[in-house]
């Protein structure tokens, strides 16, 4: 990589840490933002400028000792006293504020990112995208990215600004004491005298650019380790949940061998980057350690010939020894803090990569274009899967008020992919799809939040918008007798839960809600003969009572007793697109 290309590549990670930067100090926050900022700015000026203090104080004081002045000795005393005070008071309020700046900010890029994750469903889409041909790679582990690197970006860019900023100052506030103390430096070469002067200014800057170059080649493979030592953590830890989740299932596959295989696959995984990135880290430690020991004698090596000549005393030595120490320090900066700034570039490459599969997410422009009728229309519908194949091609479909619509065809044709294209939310369709607002879908797998029953049953609204007596009476109705008197047990219904009885549970929040339409996606599979039919009653004097209407996918033949017509989805050879067959039904109901 040429010297361009690096410059490009620093240019390119700069505009995308001032990208994730900015939102939150334009933000409704920014004055507050922006005044904690200033503030640790000035503590960190006045750090600088107490080092500057104190720097004087070593020359006095060791000049006092020198001398056997008592009165000095005991008048410097007193003065550090007062000045370790304020540098105390400094420290204190420096680490506040910084912390207090960090969790505000924290505080709202997570409620940010929150927003823009699960605002216009982005979190639907985004998890979509790692199944499109033309998505290319999606970003892994959103809850990762918003519960660890918003906190690692917050907190690493706060402290190795302000680290920088502290270099930054305290360089351009020694430089010149150490230039005022060091002197010339005289030679002889080939017949002629030079004199360098500020010799041990510029013997700083060597040692430091030497250092800096050499840390770089030593430690640069660790930006790319902790990228990936944070991507296979959060890979353990998704497994880990997984199989949490789909506990019962796994026991009663008798899967614990398996998944304790797979859990340690990764874990191994996860050992192996970090065995990697700790001998990166090893190699490097080698080379800092050297290069902050040798540091502490060799401003003493540099200036011991002018102290034992006479041409300074023992507190110009040791002003020079500190003033030099403060400017190798700053210019050091890279080499102390490369392993924090290789984990800082990992985490803002992880976060940048999230922020613009949001951002791609939050600019398409859909094909599918949704309005409002009384009745479902659909028209010129193009149903497609993420990989581009087409399920549905140019399909106009329509159902009155009052009809109760049966859509059946083998398994993936298609029938759940429409059941997502008539709710609005599936991404890869085009056309035009209509239908009454006062609408409600019951998709195969429900979902009920970890709490109280009454929050179960009443997502996504708030509890207190139903009373007890509406729950405990469509418990009862969907056949939940014994869940009437548990609205406020807390529980993970999802698991706690048989399948038959979510479904039934997930009906029960449609019977409480009163939508005019329900869709429902094998809403009654778990459910023997007498249960689905008398839930698919409830359903139908439900909407017979708001003049709405019913559309089921079902695979059971006994479904189509409770509708009055059949959609048939019938796949053509060849991958074509599927065609809709129409059929009466006899309804029993």
């Amino acid at each position: 990589m040429t010297f361009m290309d690096k410059f490009r590549s620093f240019r390119a990670f700069a505009a995308r840490v001032v990208r994730l930067s900015t939102p939150y100090f334009q933000s409704e926050e920014k004055w507050q933002a922006r005044g904690l900022f200033a503030a640790i700015v000035a503590l960190n000026l006045g750090s600088v400028y107490m080092a500057v203090l104190f720097n004087d104080w070593y020359g006095l004081f060791y000049d006092g000792l020198q001398n056997k002045d008592q009165a000095v000795f005991w008048t410097q005393i007193g003065r550090f006293g007062y000045l370790a005070f304020i540098a105390i008071i400094i420290a204190v309020y420096r680490f506040y504020l910084t912390q207090l700046l960090e969790m505000n900010w924290r505080k709202w890029m997570t409620a940010y990112y929150l927003q823009r994750w699960m605002g216009g469903n982005a979190f639907y889409q985004m998890d979509l995208a790692r199944f499109s041909a033309k998505a290319g790679v999606a970003p892994d582990n959103p809850d990762q990215r918003i519960a660890e690197d918003v906190n690692g970006f917050t907190a690493q860019t706060v402290g190795l600004t302000m680290g920088l900023l502290n270099a930054s100052v305290t360089l351009v506030s020694f430089v010149g004491i150490l230039w005022g103390l060091s002197g010339a430096f005289s030679f002889n070469l080939a017949g002629s005298s030079y004199t360098i002067p500020g010799f041990m200014v510029w013997m700083a800057v060597l040692y430091c650019l030497v250092g800096s170059v050499i840390t770089h080649y030593i430690g640069r493979s660790q930006i790319a380790l902790n990228f990936e030592q944070q991507r296979r953590e959060a890979d353990f830890r998704h497994h880990m949940v997984r199989v949490r989740e789909y506990s019962e299932a796994i026991a009663l596959d008798r899967g614990q061998s398996v998944e304790q295989s797979h859990l340690q696959t990764r874990f191994l995984s996860v050992l192996a980057n970090y065995f990697a990135l700790i001998k990166a880290q090893k190699n490097l430690i080698w080379f800092t350690s050297f290069f902050g020991q040798a540091a502490v004698v060799f401003p003493m090596i540099v200036a011991a010939p002018r102290y034992f000549s006479g041409a300074i005393q023992l507190g110009d030595l040791m002003k020079i020894n500190s003033a030099f120490g403060r400017v190798q320090d700053s210019l050091s900066w890279f080499v102390d803090n490369y392993s924090s700034l290789a984990a800082w570039r990992a985490t803002t490459d992880r976060l940048t990569s999230f922020d613009d599969a949001i951002g791609a997410a939050e600019q398409a422009n859909p094909a599918l274009q949704t309005g409002t009728s009384a009745a479902l229309e659909a028209t010129g519908l193009t149903v497609a899967l993420p990989t581009g194949a087409v399920l549905l091609a140019k399909t106009n479909l329509h159902v009155n008020a009052g009809d109760r619509i049966l859509l059946q065809g083998p398994s993936g044709s298609g029938k759940s992919t429409l059941f997502r294209t008539l709710a609005g939310i599936w991404p890869f369709a085009s056309g035009t799809v209509a239908r009454n607002q006062n609408s409600m879908f019951i998709p195969q797998r429900p979902y009920f939040p970890n709490g109280s029953l009454r929050e179960a049953l009443a997502y996504p609204e708030p509890a207190s918008a139903y009373s007890d007596a509406a729950m405990q009476q469509v418990l009862q109705d969907a056949m939940l007798p014994r869940l009437a008197t548990e609205l406020d047990s807390i529980d993970a219904w999802g698991q706690k839960l048989s399948g038959g009885e979510q479904q039934r549970l997930a009906i029960a929040r449609v019977l409480l809600k009163k939508p005019a339409w329900v869709f429902a996606d094998e809403a009654t599979s778990a459910l023997d003969a007498e249960a689905e039919k008398t839930l698919y009653g409830q359903l139908i004097a439900m909407v017979e009572k708001t003049r709405g209407g019913i559309v089921s996918i079902a695979h059971r033949p006994s479904v189509a007793a409770f509708h009055s017509s059949r959609w048939e989805l019938q796949p053509q050879p060849e991958g074509a697109p599927a065609r809709f067959a129409l059929t009466a039904l006899a309804s029993a109901s």
